[in-house]
């Protein structure tokens, strides 16, 4: 593990010395343990806006879509159990 030297206000200082006494951990980990979830949480924010991005370009190139209400009701059902075929997309523009 490698030496990173962190400046931080001294009332954020006393704040996370506080939390991570309450949390029966060291500030050093508190920190560390707080740094990761953020990391991981901003990949997950990239992933999703990348995924979102692609779906918009095959959206737009194919020229079909799935309904928001046959999607709604689709995901009501599969959470209730039920099996059902997935819903068509269907076409809301001619596709180029």
């Amino acid at each position: 593990m490698s030496a990173t030297s962190l400046k931080i206000p001294e009332d954020l200082k006393r704040r996370i010395a506080r939390l991570a006494a309450n949390a029966g951990q060291t500030p050093h980990a508190f920190m560390v343990e707080a740094l990761s979830r953020e990391a991981e949480r901003s990949e997950l924010r990239a992933r999703f806006a990348a995924d979102a991005a692609e779906s918009e370009r095959e959206t737009l190139e194919s020229g079909r879509a799935y309904p928001l209400d046959v999607a709604f009701n689709y995901l009501e059902a599969r959470v209730a159990g039920k099996k059902l075929r997935h819903p068509r997309a269907r076409a809301w523009r001619a596709s180029k």
